[in-house]
């Protein structure tokens, strides 16, 4: 008999076994570093369409893999949780949708709780990477599946599979089994389904990790305009930065159980609050150093080999701290004229590597041998070539300086 494949959370059943609980602990203080952003976004909080109030889940009856996580979702927002593997965003995304249980906490969905519900009455509907098609049922079939649970009618149901199918532009294949199409096709049929129903909310888990970049940048793009035309709540789950960033209205930045920031694509990207968010959102240059003098919206940083630096302190009070520097590859100018930037720099250079619209040019520079300038081709990067000299600079401004304790 075929079965179709589901995730090992769902596979757990309708009443996941919830773990011996003593008492949650006292609460992580980095639980509250986003608390600002969180409130981008939303008019009032009491509007919020889905909500996690402190928020716990422990497996083992011991270990937090998701610490108070409180988090307000608008009524039509694309949010996505982004983060590692291990921090906690697939947990709490399948406490949403009921796989899981909590440990403590709540989670309201349009102002009704739904801690007690179960996952089939929550009206939620899911996308997993694997498609979890059944794969001895026609497409059709497979999409009038929830609407025969829903116990809809014949000629209702067919109006919406054709609508459904429409949508994701696989309108002749209603009658092919999913074996018979491509890994592309089948995940635009996993979404139908989701979406068939008219449901609150959908929740989609890494759904495009296991197809090809080509055809995922062409997912995300598909996506992206299905969730406009209809206006639905989606929360995302992803590790892939580029495709959190090219998606989301707001993106949550989970690691070690926390989420360490609660922003729009641009603002997490151009102003990371702390240096997990700064390296794990793009590419970005580390220094280490020691602050030396705070003076109005900039600092003095000394840098182990001795030279000093400006940079702007995100979440530095004091001066005499040890600091993380962070500073993204395309902020930084090759040859630039002299004092014409706050930091100028003689860098060696070890490697160019060509990708085609840009060069990555890898230098050693300020004590780090792996400081990378992305330059646009044709900028310079013929003039040169490995163990040459160049010099390298920046603005104050795009280099920040996160507390390095």
């Amino acid at each position: 008999m075929l079965e179709v494949q589901l995730p090992p959370a769902v596979q757990r059943g309708i009443k996941p076994r919830k773990a011996p609980w003593a008492g949650p602990p006292a609460k992580a203080a980095a639980s509250q570093q986003y608390s600002q952003g969180a409130e981008k976004g939303m008019q009032d909080s009491n509007d919020a369409f889905v909500k996690f109030v402190e928020v716990q889940k422990t497996y083992d009856g011991e270990t937090l893999v998701v610490k108070n996580l409180s988090l307000d979702i608008a009524r039509g927002e694309f949010l996505t949780m982004l983060g590692p593997s291990g921090s906690g965003k697939t947990s709490s995304l399948m406490m949403l949708a009921g796989f899981e249980t909590l440990t403590s906490g709540r989670i309201i969905l349009d102002s009704r709780p739904i801690d007690n519900v179960p996952p089939h009455k929550r009206n939620i509907g899911m996308v997993f990477q694997n498609y979890a098609l059944f794969p001895h049922m026609t497409v059709e079939e497979n999409l009038a599946f929830p609407l025969k649970v829903r116990k809809l009618g014949k000629a209702d149901t067919e109006a919406r599979i054709k609508r459904a199918l429409n949508m994701v532009r696989l309108d002749s294949f209603g009658k092919r089994r999913p074996g018979q199409l491509s890994g592309g096709q089948q995940q635009r049929v996993a979404l139908a389904r989701a979406l068939v129903f008219d449901p609150k909310l959908v929740l989609m888990d890494e759904p495009l990790g296991a197809l090809d970049k080509q055809l995922r940048e062409q997912m995300q793009r598909e996506i992206k305009q299905i969730h406009k035309e209809l206006g639905v709540t989606v929360v995302y789950v992803t590790h892939d930065q580029s495709e959190a960033l090219t998606m989301s209205d707001r993106i949550a930045v989970f690691n070690d159980g926390v989420i360490q920031q609660l922003a729009a694509p641009a603002e997490l990207y151009e102003q990371p609050q702390n240096a997990f968010v700064a390296q794990f959102i793009g590419e970005s240059n580390e220094l280490h150093g020691k602050v030396l003098e705070l003076e109005g919206g900039t600092c003095k940083v000394a840098i182990p080999n001795g030279k000093i630096l400006r940079a702007t302190p995100v979440n530095i009070e004091t001066a005499g701290r040890p600091t993380v520097l962070s500073l993204r590859p395309e902020r930084v100018s090759l040859n630039p004229p002299p004092a014409s930037l706050e930091n100028i720099f003689s860098a060696r250079v070890e490697e160019l590597i060509y990708l085609g619209d840009h060069v990555r040019v890898r230098v050693s520079v300020c004590g780090c041998d792996d400081f990378l300038v992305k330059v646009r081709n044709g900028e310079g990067v013929a003039q040169l070539e490995p163990s040459g000299t160049v010099t390298v600079g920046w603005k104050a401004e795009d280099c920040r300086a996160f507390s390095a304790t």
